[in-house]
């Protein structure tokens, strides 16, 4: 199990409602992904943006960050993202009351 985050910072006034507009002429996409676990939108402090995803492996992750959607990526947001990879090893949710652990690679 893997986390994957995608970072990236948009030039100029970009205000919440364009953000959220952002967000959700994605979801489509992301949601028929059969391999995409989770996705979290988020937004820093700092006015960062990016996406916190959970897939299986990193396999999967860079089938979908692939090039095509680097360049769509581009073309929507005017900018480049960077991409992280961690290992999953556990998790807590408290919302279902679970502790699962994965095997470290």
């Amino acid at each position: 199990m893997i986390v994957e985050i995608v970072t990236f910072t948009k030039s100029g006034d970009v205000s919440n409602e364009d953000i959220m507009e952002d967000a959700r002429s994605v979801t489509d996409h992301w949601r028929s992904n059969p391999e995409l676990l989770r996705k979290h939108f988020i937004k820093g402090r700092d006015g960062s943006l990016g996406g916190i995803y959970v897939w299986p492996n990193e396999e999967a992750a860079r089938q979908a960050h692939d090039d095509a959607w680097l360049e769509r990526f581009r073309e929507r947001t005017g900018t480049s993202p960077t991409i992280t990879y961690f290992d999953l090893f556990m998790l807590i949710d408290n919302e279902a009351g679970t502790v699962s652990e994965f095997p470290l690679t």
